[in-house]
This record gives C-alpha cells, sequence and structure tokens, in this order.
C-alpha cells in the first residue's frame, strides 16, 4: 500500500519562547496558525534571535507522510519549493528520509513556518508560505497519482479552491482513498463553505482537532463527530491529553492518549494520523489504529519539533507490533 500527500513544503524555525508575553508582544494568538509576509516573519525571526531554536523540514503533510515513511510505508509528496538553500534542505530531508519528493520550484524564497513553543509545550506558528503557495493545479496530472492508494491533504490547501478541486479530482479518477486534516481552526473559520464543499463530495477520512471541530460545526467534540461522520466513511476528533474519538457509520470508539511527558505539542497530529492510517493501511479495526496513532503522538510531543531519532522510532515500530 502507497501513500501520496500534499501540503504546503515548509521549513519550520522551531524556537522554545520564555513566556507568552511573547505572543502578546508580537500578536499571535496562541495555539493558532498565521499566514504573515515576509517581512514579519523577518521580524519574529530578529526578535526571538536570543532564545534556543532549531530547524526542521516539515509542513503539516509533510510530516504525517514522513512519519509513515518511517514505518515502513511507500511514500511521495506533492509540494513547491524556491530555488535557494531552504529548499535544498527541504528537498534532502524527503529524500533521506526514504520520501519521493515531486517538488516544483521557482526563484521565490522557500516558505518558512515559524513554530513559537510556550513553557507548557503549546505551540503558535507564524507561517510564511513564500513559494509553497505556488503549487498550481497545472503542476498536477494523473501520473501523480497513478499507483497509490491514498492521497493525504493538509487543510491548509483551502487558500487555492482550484488545485484542491484539481487534485481531488486526478485522485479519485485513480480510485485512491482522500484523507484531510482540517488544520487549524482559524483555517476552518474561513473556509466553511468550501471545506462543506469537499467533506461532502470527495473525502473519505477527515481528521479535526477539538478546535477545528467545534470552528466546523460549532458543537462539542462528540456531536462534532457524529457530524463529521455522517458526512464522511471515517471521522477523527483529537482531544489531546483526552486521547481521541473516531466513528465510522454506527460504529465509534474513544481512544486514550498514551502518558508522555509532553514539551512541545508540534506535529502530534500530523503524526497521529501517521499512526492511524498506518493502522488502517495493516487493517487494524479502528480502535487498534486509534492505538497506533496515539503510540506516535505521545512519543512526538516529548521531543522539540516534529521529527523524533533513530532510536525512538526503533521503540515505536516494536511498540506498534504488540498493539
Amino acid at each position: 500500500m502507497k501513500v501520496i500527500g500534499m501540503g504546503n513544503a515548509l521549513v519550520d524555525v522551531l524556537t522554545l519562547v520564555h513566556d507568552d508575553e511573547v505572543l502578546t508582544h508580537l500578536d499571535l494568538p496562541k495555539g493558532s496558525m498565521q499566514l504573515v509576509d515576509s517581512d514579519t516573519s523577518r521580524m519574529i525571526h530578529h526578535h526571538t534571535q536570543d532564545m534556543p531554536r532549531s530547524k526542521a523540514a516539515g509542513g503539516s503533510a509533510a510530516n504525517t507522510i514522513n512519519g509513515l515513511a518511517k514505518l515502513g510505508i511507500e511514500t511521495a509528496f506533492i509540494g513547491h519549493i524556491g530555488n535557494d538553500d531552504t529548499g535544498q534542505f527541504f528537498r534532502k530531508d524527503m529524500e533521506e528520509n526514504g520520501i519521493r519528493p515531486h517538488l516544483f520550484s521557482s526563484n521565490t524564497p522557500s516558505g518558512i513556518a515559524n513554530a513559537l513553543i510556550s513553557p507548557d509545550g503549546e505551540r503558535t506558528f507564524a507561517t510564511y508560505l513564500g513559494a509553497a503557495l505556488e503549487l498550481s493545479a497545472e503542476h498536477l496530472d494523473t501520473s501523480l497519482f497513478s499507483g497509490y492508494d491514498y492521497f493525504y491533504v493538509e487543510g491548509y490547501m483551502v487558500q487555492n479552491e482550484m488545485l484542491l478541486k484539481k487534485a481531488f479530482e486526478l485522485a479519485r479518477q485513480q480510485g485512491l482513498q482522500i484523507v484531510l486534516d482540517l488544520a487549524s481552526f482559524n483555517v476552518v473559520e474561513a473556509n466553511k463553505r468550501l471545506l462543506s464543499e469537499v467533506l461532502s463530495e470527495s473525502v473519505d477520512i477527515v481528521f479535526a482537532n477539538e478546535e477545528e471541530a467545534r470552528a466546523y460545526t460549532g458543537k462539542n467534540p462528540e456531536e462534532a463527530l457524529e457530524i463529521l461522520a455522517s458526512i464522511c466513511r471515517i471521522a477523527i476528533v483529537k482531544t489531546g491529553a483526552q486521547g481521541s474519538l473516531i466513528q465510522s457509520g454506527s460504529e465509534k470508539v474513544k481512544v486514550d492518549a498514551i502518558p508522555a511527558k509532553a514539551i512541545d505539542t508540534t506535529g502530534a497530529g500530523d503524526l497521529f494520523a501517521s499512526g492511524f492510517l498506518y493502522g488502517l493501511l495493516h487493517n487494524m479495526d479502528l480502535g487498534r489504529a486509534g492505538k497506533a496513532g496515539s503510540l506516535l503522538a505521545g512519543n512526538v510531543v516529548e521531543v522539540i519539533g516534529p521529527k523524533m531519532d533513530i532510536d525512538r522510532w526503533d521503540q515505536i515500530r516494536s511498540s506498534l507490533q504488540t498493539i
């Protein structure tokens, strides 16, 4: 079974902020994902330059695809980068992790996601999309989707309606299952019309966290799950430390989060999706697939950034055998 993803090709700049006053000063709502221009991105970088920071290839869908690749799933990724060092850093990361990169490029600077990590582990994103925004419907053709079984898309792609609809159309023509993560509550609030259309017409599996589910439905997690499951074949509502709620048809399961010492929640939802999809690809039932998702999410919050070292991945792969 093979999975191809599509999303914003971004390099995450991960910064540990001293306190949440920094977010207030920068006018960034805690826990949100804000799109910023290049000047604002540079200003944030300057304002936090004395704080601990690291760099990692990121972007929501790329994180999920990377997780699947680490679990031995054959994967590919569609995105757009700049002809610069940041873009080459992203491409090299894809290749080194065994992901087939379908990366288009231009002279626009590559996208950067400034991830500001609060002392409680919550992350706030100020994202300069740059070249990532230039991925368009014209870049896509049937050959990109041929031979794959699942198509995973991050909700940030709703910023380009023509791109999203063409991607779903081509994936459907090739018989792929379509998976959509709702991405961020403010993205959901701003794009309800398009999300309603694609969820009902194209999406088989939908992931949402509690805030995203509420932004879309106006309901609490349990009621939101019912609504999403009435639209898509499988619906997952992630509820943080409380775990997750999963429904397919009339079947519902609740999965607990694993005990974890969270220091950074960056990538938690993305890696949950990796584990859940790994479970589906290995014919696990909803409960076991949810446990696989919780295993990956619980591990990634114990490290800075969305990437884990080889020893942790070895432990994860071993633990998956006992789920």
